[in-house]
Order: structure tokens, then sequence, then C-alpha cells
């Protein structure tokens, strides 16, 4: 018996970790499944466990992962739509009453969900500080607005469309403006939108903008939807993103460029965005040589208390999309003719990329990796981004 024990103890010890597994863990700790009065929702981390349980429900077929989806978009809204507990405003941040709120949660924008209030209008900067402070961070707002499409396609429901649409089109004027006769944008944003935190522009911001605002605009039209439209917002995206180099070393940012690569050339593929060709070999050129200078001065094999797994996860989630760009390269020969560097790029970041993949998840699956300070310090986003990893179709959903 004892032996019979210690062989099935040593057994579930080796099992894989799997995505539902995961994902079951997030929902009982952050308080929503069982659902809790105060749940701990954060955006970025929000928008990929949204994305995976609806990866969930194709894979199995199970119809609770999409009702956990569903239910996830709902306490976003209701928790992160709406002023903080410890503020004195109260409501939609939108300033909508409670019943018009409910039907346009996302028009206001969508805070961070950070731990410390916003720092207010009189308060000094202190850059340390401001990483802890709440507010609206533009790269999550275009996460939120990806997830809220999967959500629409998933279903089918138009309204999930929508929301994403106000939510571009609510925080788009907010977070552009006129500089020397050219939009720029800030990286964050007051929770109400008034004024800008951090004025400085994200590198990827307004690529991450221009091809979620295409993609909206598209799924709407899909619907027959075209109030509201997104053109005067596309175009001034493009504008920002004219002659931008993209080039990035950080393994996150290397890895949001791989999943826009992903976006760009599904909607080029489904025959939704035919001058999409010299974006997506500008990023994927851009890749290449940061992936290059990311193997030069970043080391694989350190410890995990001197590593930072949802930075390294963002980067495998996009080379898991590489494959997948591929095979729509296979079954659409338009798409070689429309991008004529592309499947070169692709090839040398599949060389690139598969050793560097496989490691990163290698590393974060064995479970004496997960026991360091910086797992557990970022507990909920390296849970969530390792399950992406390990189940990617929801958050790459064509």
């Amino acid at each position: 018996m004892f032996r019979y024990l210690r062989t099935l103890s040593a057994t579930i010890m080796a099992s894989p970790i799997t995505s539902s597994d995961i994902m079951a863990e997030f929902a009982s700790n952050t308080g929503l499944s069982p659902s809790s009065a105060t749940p701990r929702r954060y955006l970025w981390t929000d928008a990929f466990a949204v994305c995976n349980f609806l990866g969930l429900n194709f894979s199995t077929g199970d119809e609770k992962y999409q009702r956990l989806a569903l239910s996830l978009v709902e306490q976003v809204h209701t928790t992160l739509g709406q002023h903080r507990k410890d503020d004195k405003r109260k409501g939609w941040i939108s300033g909508m009453d409670e019943e018009q709120g409910k039907l346009h949660p996302t028009i206001g924008g969508i805070r961070i969900g950070k731990q410390m209030p916003e720092r207010g209008a009189k308060d000094p900067y202190d850059d340390d500080l401001e990483w802890d402070r709440d507010g609206q961070y533009y790269h999550y707002i275009t996460k939120w607005m990806h997830a809220l499409t999967c959500v629409s396609v998933a279903t089918g429901e138009s309204k999930y469309a929508i929301w994403a649409a106000e939510l571009a089109k609510g925080t788009h004027d907010k977070f552009t403006y006129d500089s020397g006769g050219r939009k720029r944008m800030y990286w964050k944003m007051s929770i109400d939108l008034s004024r800008p935190q951090v004025p400085s522009m994200g590198h990827h911001d307004p690529l991450d903008g221009y091809i979620s605002f295409q993609a909206i605009q598209v799924n709407l039209a899909s619907r027959g939807i075209d109030d509201p439209s997104l053109e005067t917002e596309i175009t001034d995206m493009a504008g920002i993103c004219q002659g931008k180099d993209w080039k990035t070393t950080d393994p996150l940012g290397l890895g949001g460029l791989l999943t826009d690569a992903f976006r760009v050339t599904h909607l080029m593929a489904s025959g939704k965005w035919s001058e999409g060709g010299k974006l997506l070999e500008s990023i994927l050129e851009a890749v290449c040589r940061g992936i290059e200078g990311f193997t030069h001065h970043t080391r694989l094999d350190g410890s995990a208390n001197h590593r930072l797994a949802f930075r390294e996860l963002g980067l495998a989630i996009g080379l898991k999309a590489v494959p997948k760009i591929q095979k729509m390269f296979e079954d659409n020969t338009e798409l070689s003719k429309q991008c004529p560097q592309a499947k070169k790029l692709l090839e040398k970041l599949q060389q690139q990329g598969d050793t560097i993949m496989n490691k990163i998840v290698s590393f974060w699956s064995n479970p004496a990796n997960r026991k360091g300070s910086t797992w557990k310090e970022h507990l909920d986003i390296n849970m969530v981004m390792l399950a992406t990893c390990l189940q990617p179709d929801g958050f790459l959903m064509k």
C-alpha cells in the first residue's frame, strides 16, 4: 500500500501543468469563481484570462469556460469601469448614471487596477511610485479591446463588439494630442481621463491602437454595424505610426509585436486589410532585429529569482504565433504577393525562436521555478500568461 501511495504521489507530482488547472486556480484566487464581493481585478491579466477561458471552451466544448469568460467581462466592467472604493467619486468613471453605465460600461475607459490610488493633480511626480498607482494605461486598454473583440466573435453577440468600439472611441481623443502639427500619445492618463499622468508615448501604443481599431472596424462591419465608426481614429493612428521603427529587445514587447503580426496577417488573409502588407513586413523585420539583440544580451539559464516570468512568457506567446502566421501564408498565396519578404522573415524567426520559446515554457512549467519570489510577487499575471502559452488559441483567435 505504501509503495502504491508513493508511486501515486510521484505520478501526481510529475503530471504536467495544464491551462485548465491554472485558470481554475486563478478564478478562485481572484474572486471570480466563486464570485466575491471584493474581487481582485487587473486589466492586463484579465484580458488574457478572458481569452484563455474562450480557448478552453473551444478545446473542450465545456460551456462553463464561456460562462467564466462572460462573468469576468462583467466583473471587470463593474469593478474597473467604476471608481475605486477608496475614491470620494462614486459610480461609473464615464460619469453616466447607473443604468446608462451598464449599457455603455467602456465609454469612459477602464482603470488599470493598481493597488495604490492615482496621483492627485497637485501631487508631486514620483517615478517609482507611479508604477504602483492607478489610472489608465493605453496598452492595457488595447488588450481589453482585443478581449472584447474575441468575446464577440466567440459568442456572436454584437454588444461586445460595440463595447470594444466605444472603448476605442471614448479614450482616443483623451490619449492623443497635437504636437507640432503631428499627433502624439500619452502613456498613462488619470482615471477620469482628464489629465496625463505620464506624458511620454509608449513605443508600441500607436501600433497596438491602429491594429486594434482595424480589427474592431472589421468586426462591426461583418455585423452590419456602422455606428460607432472608427475611421477618423484609424486615420489618426496611421499617422502616428508613420515612419516608426518598432524594434525592441524587451521580451514582452517582442511578443506583443508578434501577436500584432498575427492579427495583421489574419485581417489580410480574410481580405479585410489589403494594404497591411508593408506594415506586416516592418513588424516582422523589427522582431528579427530585436530577437538578435535579446539573445545577445539575455540569458535564459538564470535562476527564477532573477527573472520576470510574465515578460518572458509574453515573448513565448508571440513566438507561438509564428507557425500560425506561416500556416495562413501557406493557405493563402495572395499573402506572399502582398508581402514578398514575409516568408523569409518568418523562417528566420522560427529558426531563432523555437529554442527560445521551448526554454521559456519548459522553465516556467517546472513547479520548482514557480516557488521563487518573483513568481509569487506577480502571481496572477504569471499564472495567466503561462496558461496562454500552454493554450494560445483563445488569445490568438482567428
